[in-house]
């Protein structure tokens, strides 16, 4: 990824360590101590650079129709980032790895190999560990950290809706379902994982390795921490942090009409012009087809001439509307695609 010249202004002496494209010419640059998001130059916005400190105390995630938002909550303010949908994963991997980094949760030369969402559960896998947080936000200092020297055992018994991953530590089993949708995922990502870091091939392998019977893992299993709550999405679109926050919703519900407003209107607009362009440019045709088919000479009828002098008039007033149709068209479609870009 090409990293935009007011970025490399923004960096100072530090690097950048990853990158996410958001689409277009935006981007997200992440160094060890901060997300530099870039957002290039639009209709509605100039070129400008936003950055967003790894030092935040919590991280909510909330995931839209074609959005999924940020907020990140400091100790004086709160931030917020929006990103495409389709971005929302790898965007929380690099925030998650740079705040781990920052407060010592992970070494820095330690890497994350997934981060799962489900319920009320967020799972973080590193070559080296694993981290767990439970609650209605993404992240904050209320995690638990699992070691892979300390793993005696892993098990994964499968359900109609949900997994049920049974990873032991030091014979202390812990329980985590997910569902089955990502449970293959999961299942992989863990493998590897801990197949790397113990240096072995398989499941039999690793559990005979690190000494667990697979029969005492499942009698024990029910003693493990786990969620046995069904599984619900962690945050709703409805559903925003309290502690700070109320003026910023209130804020966006107020923003977000004027957008759909905007869109409904930019819509109706197109389809209007399309159908202008449409009329004229059948009376277009038709005003050309009349041309061609009057063959009598009229160069003695000073009428007739007249008459021919101003079809082609209009005719060059019609192409010339036309060309301003198309390019009224081409404004309202990048207009129509800043608005969903959230600009």
């Amino acid at each position: 990824m090409e990293i935009p010249d007011l970025v490399r202004q923004e960096l100072g002496d530090e690097e950048i360590r990853g990158g996410v494209n958001l689409g277009d010419e935006d981007a997200a640059c992440f160094t060890p101590t901060r997300t530099l998001v870039y957002r290039g130059e639009g209709l509605l916005s100039d070129e400008k650079v936003a950055s967003y400190p790894h030092d935040f105390e919590r991280l909510t995630v909330s995931e839209g129709r074609r959005k999924t938002k940020f907020s990140l909550i400091y100790t004086s303010e709160k931030l917020e980032l929006s990103v495409p949908g389709s971005r929302g994963d790898a965007v929380l991997e690099r925030l998650l790895e740079g705040k781990l980094t920052v407060a010592g949760g992970i070494d820095s030369d330690e890497t994350i190999a997934g981060v799962f969402r489900f319920s009320e559960l967020t799972l973080v896998v590193t070559d080296r560990q694993l981290l767990k947080h439970i609650g209605n936000v993404t992240w904050d200092a209320d995690y638990e950290a699992f070691s892979f020297d300390d793993v005696t055992g892993l098990e994964f018994e499968e359900g109609s809706v949900a997994t049920a991953v049974v990873l032991s530590f030091n014979d202390r089993p812990e329980r985590i379902k997910a569902p089955s949708e990502q449970a293959p995922m999961v299942r992989k990502t863990l493998e590897e994982a801990l197949f790397a870091f113990h240096e072995v091939e398989s499941l039999a392998d690793l559990n005979a390795k690190v000494g667990a019977d697979p029969e005492d893992g499942a009698d024990n299993a029910g003693s493990g921490l786990g969620l046995e709550s069904g599984i619900d999405p962690l945050v709703s679109n409805d559903d925003e942090e309290g502690e700070g926050g109320d003026d910023h919703s209130a804020e966006r519900e107020s923003a977000a009409p004027s957008k759909q407003t905007a869109t409904a209107s930019a819509g109706e607009q197109g389809t209007t012009t399309e159908a202008t362009a449409e009329t004229q440019s059948d009376d277009s045709v038709s005003v050309q087809s009349d041309t061609e088919s009057v063959e009598p000479d009229t160069t003695g009828d000073p009428d007739i001439a007249e008459l021919e002098a101003q079809v082609a008039e209009l005719t060059a007033a019609v192409e010339k509307q036309q060309e301003q149709i198309q390019k009224q068209e081409r404004t309202i479609k990048q207009l129509i695609k800043e608005l969903r870009q959230g600009r």
